[in-house]
């Protein structure tokens, strides 16, 4: 595989559920009330219950260790928290992820820039990856 710029990533949705919330707050240990009590998210002037910034940070990278085949692949991941993601009860929120190579960098390595959103709305800028493909130099 070599990428090339200018190559793009499938955009992929990931449907995030309260749910997933609990799971993810029993593996990090953040058992913030925001991400699982209603009252608590909209006393703080929230829209209600919101997503982990890393667990949203988390599933959209996924995108990308997919299309690489080797989460081990990834070598730089940053993102800048812009907006919540609000999960409702019942249903679900859905995080739509899309990829493009944004430069390929002397030693092989590619860097993929990823948007990220929700209903249409930014929830991650700045997001950038760098990956190392095992043929690259």
């Amino acid at each position: 595989m070599s990428p090339a710029v200018g190559d793009t990533i499938a955009p992929r949705e990931f449907a995030v559920t309260r749910a997933d919330l609990v799971r993810y707050a029993g593996a990090s240990g953040d058992f913030n009330p925001i991400h699982w009590n209603e009252r608590v998210a909209t006393e703080v002037g929230l829209p209600g219950v919101i997503a982990h910034g890393m667990f949203t940070m988390a599933t959209a990278i996924r995108v990308v260790t997919d299309w690489a085949g080797d989460p081990g692949a990834v070598v730089e991941y940053g993102v800048r928290f812009t907006r919540p993601v609000p999960v409702p009860d019942p249903g679900e929120a859905t995080l739509t992820v899309a990829g493009e190579v944004r430069k390929v960098l002397d030693d092989g390595r590619v860097e993929v820039a990823l948007t990220v959103t929700v209903d249409g709305d930014t929830v991650l800028t700045r997001a950038r990856a760098v990956v190392r493909f095992p043929d690259a130099a």
